[in-house]
């Protein structure tokens, strides 16, 4: 047997809902939930289809009038149980869980499968994230929470993700940055209010696997220190008026080369790249600007 997702249809009163397929492997951490929800929702109908493994000729959908035919436990008096389970909610599919554009409104992080690996809640109206959103969430490795309308983010919200490579909070309302997990590859902030009080000198320079930091389209009046790391580095439509020999370079060597930094982006800032030769002596090549 196998369960459903709830989509209301414009034919029918919003009270009903077809329950639509929905895999038992993929949602089997949110039924508990799933039971509570439906023991709350007496009007709803219950379709439910029979596996494929059946006779082809057999398979057929089977009207129910009551969800009092179901055996389902008792949840009185959980608050969980009047709120959609994440995975009715969203969809989860072996280790990710997808919660783009939402219906109803998304205004914070959903509770999260155990095993979930990777998180796109994209282009909802998520405003803030607290140190419990991803507390214990250990399996994580990607977050990706660009388009939403978030203005706060608690300092611990993603510092003991151990695992977590890819952080993408593009085109957000941040003014500044929490503390950053450690094996991060990927960072990405760009379009956002960043300012340079709100981003520590040193935010990024313990970061030793960051390989591409996006931080355009901001309000930053000055580059942070960078790992030896980057390959790529996005600063371009900020308020960047003036750098220094160290900012990508090591100002007292001449020998010094970044063979891994490849692209950097200075464009749409004040600064005059020409007044800093010294300054990009140590790339392999010139920064966009």
């Amino acid at each position: 047997m196998h369960f459903f997702h709830p989509f209301p249809s414009d034919k029918r009163p919003r009270s009903e809902a077809v329950l639509q397929i929905w895999s038992l492997r993929d949602c089997s951490s949110t039924l508990g939930q799933l039971s509570a929800w439906i023991s709350q929702s007496r009007s709803l109908k219950l379709y439910m289809i029979y596996s494929d493994t059946f006779n082809s000729k057999d398979e057929h959908l089977e009207p129910r009038n009551s969800v009092n035919d179901l055996i389902i436990p008792d949840y009185e008096g959980d608050q969980e149980a009047k709120e959609l389970p994440t995975c009715l909610l969203c969809v989860c599919l072996s280790g990710s869980v997808y919660c783009e554009e939402v219906s109803p409104e998304m205004t914070a992080v959903p509770p999260l499968p155990k095993e979930t690996a990777y998180l796109y809640a994209r282009f909802n109206n998520i405003s803030r994230i607290s140190n419990r959103d991803f507390a214990d969430m250990v399996t994580l490795r990607r977050i990706d929470l660009s388009g939403n309308i978030i203005s706060v983010i608690e300092d611990g919200a993603f510092s003991k993700l151990s695992n977590l490579e890819e952080l993408t909070l593009a085109e957000n309302r941040l003014t500044k940055l929490p503390v950053l997990p450690t094996n991060l590859v990927s960072f990405n902030a760009n379009f956002n209010r960043l300012r340079t009080q709100g981003v520590k000198a040193t935010a990024f320079k313990k970061l030793t696997k960051l390989a591409y930091l996006y931080l355009g389209n901001n309000e930053l009046t000055a580059v942070p220190q960078l790992p030896e790391s980057l390959h790529v580095v996005h600063f371009h439509n900020n308020k960047i008026a003036t750098i220094t020999d160290e900012t990508f370079c090591q100002g007292n060597s001449s020998h010094y080369i970044r063979t891994n930094m490849y692209e950097v982006r200075l464009d749409g800032n004040p600064i005059q790249l020409s007044s800093h030769p010294e300054s990009f002596i140590c790339l392999e090549s010139l920064p966009i600007g």
